[in-house]
């Protein structure tokens, strides 16, 4: 067996390299992973998107990342569900409500779109339920709690604001996968089921790799498109990769009693926030050794409707382990999950506080999210010649698998690179300047 690129990893960074590579440059490729597709972390995520980014590299891949699945959609008669219901962040903070006027202004800079301020309940456009096409793009800032409370009743009377970004929203990525692996396989895309063990190197490039069955695919490419293992992949080749891996949980609540309306945006209290334990909770807590829940919380509880008009579920997720650790399966959970989320979601969402006598039916998944020291992505050659990173795609692996993908294909099929293409190098850390600049700026990427 022999081909032109070997694609290792069959998440979503990976199924959309391949994609992008039989489909628009006409590449033979050979998509590998042990796994079936699209199981390791890729079916754990939030399926969201957005192109608001604190910096202009990342707002420039994500724009064309969106591009690219608005293209998808449009020929694949909208299979995965592409909508753009947006981003809200609320908060109950005067200072955090002008600090985002200044970002937001920043991010339109990049090209984040244009920037609407809102004082009276007039001029703001709701988002549709459904759909993408001619929805506005944007940011648009509800400044003051009557504006925000007529337009999203359910939410507290002390928030006094909010930021709503436009070009966000969500849809299936195992639609969205599975339909550009059909996709791929009718351009002449090769899908095994093995684990590649070695890939050798002769005079400084790629040559061939080597699988767990004993088969060796002779190639002058090599995608690592490996998730939580690209730095295994990558010791594989001898390239050291600073990745490290953080435990992030979601929740879906069966919201039976409907107190979260079905056309609600993403919806983000983005204040610190104390649970109310009572007494007795609190001494629980202690004996069993959960005092992180006892002080004050982080920032960013947030969720979403789940599912389709009819559906009752509401997806949740709130970071507050901060757990950095080896990947291992199944991924560690908490058992006290389903209610710390309640609780933080009902600081912003007071009716949500209905559950919290009697917890509504849910279900708690995870994954980790892989990621670079400033939550950049590596997309593009390193190493060896013919040796190329698609990966530290963090929690945002959907939303960045397109752009991603196109632009590692630009490189392998020496097309026209974008002006944020060095951008994303590995040959970055390199650079006095760039190391210099993300010093206070750790983790500025992620929500």
């Amino acid at each position: 067996m022999k081909t032109q690129v070997v694609v290792i990893g069959a998440g979503i960074a990976g199924v959309a390299s391949a994609h992008r590579l039989a489909t628009t440059h006409g590449v033979d490729v050979t998509l590998v992973d042990p796994r079936p597709p699209l199981t390791l972390t890729s079916d754990k995520s939030t399926e969201c998107y957005r192109n608001w980014w604190p910096s202009q590299p990342m707002v420039g891949l994500m724009n064309r990342s969106i591009d690219l699945l608005e293209e998808m959609s449009v020929q694949s008669e909208n299979v995965f569900g592409l909508s753009r219901r947006g981003y809200l962040f609320v908060t109950a903070r005067e200072e955090t409500l002008e600090a985002w006027q200044a970002q937001a202004s920043e991010i339109s800079s990049y090209g984040g779109g244009e920037v609407r301020v809102h004082r009276s309940p007039s001029g703001y456009r709701p988002a549709a339920t459904h759909g993408y096409a001619g929805e506005p793009d944007g940011i648009d800032v509800l400044i003051g709690t009557g504006p925000l409370l007529h337009h999203f009743p359910y939410l507290t009377s002390k928030a006094v604001g909010a930021l709503h970004v436009r070009r966000a929203g969500w849809f299936s990525a195992q639609q969205l996968g599975s339909w550009m692996l059909d996709e791929a396989k009718r351009a002449g895309m090769s899908h095994l089921v093995d684990e590649v063990t070695d890939i050798e190197v002769a005079g400084g490039a790629v040559e061939a790799v080597t699988l767990a069955s004993g088969t060796r695919i002779p190639c002058r490419a090599v995608v690592n498109a490996a998730g939580p293992l690209a730095a295994d992949v990558a010791d594989m080749v001898g390239l050291g990769l600073q990745l490290r891996s953080e435990v992030h949980l979601k929740v879906v609540y069966r919201d039976h009693l409907g107190v979260i309306p079905r056309e609600a945006p993403m919806l983000i209290w983005s204040d610190p926030q104390l649970l109310g334990w009572d007494d007795d909770e609190r001494s629980a807590l202690a004996a069993i050794e959960r005092t992180d829940l006892l002080g004050e919380m982080p920032v960013f509880c947030h969720g979403r409707p789940e599912g389709g008009s009819d559906s009752p579920y509401f997806l949740a997720l709130w970071e507050y382990h901060g757990e950095v650790r080896e990947p291992v399966w199944p991924v560690p959970g908490d058992d006290l999950y389903p209610e710390v989320v309640a609780r933080g979601l009902s600081t912003m969402i007071p009716a949500f506080g209905r559950y919290l006598d009697r917890l509504p039916q849910s279900s708690v998944d995870g994954g980790y999210y892989t990621k670079t020291v400033e939550n950049r992505p590596l997309i593009g050659p390193a190493g060896p010649t013919g040796f190329y990173l698609a990966c530290g795609y963090s929690g945002f692996g959907v939303m960045v698998a397109a752009g991603g993908a196109d632009l590692i294909s630009r490189h392998i099929a020496n097309g026209h690179l974008p002006s944020y293409a060095d951008d994303f190098l590995l040959a970055r850390y390199d650079n006095p300047d760039y190391l210099d600049s993300i010093g206070a700026n750790i983790d500025s990427g992620q929500l």
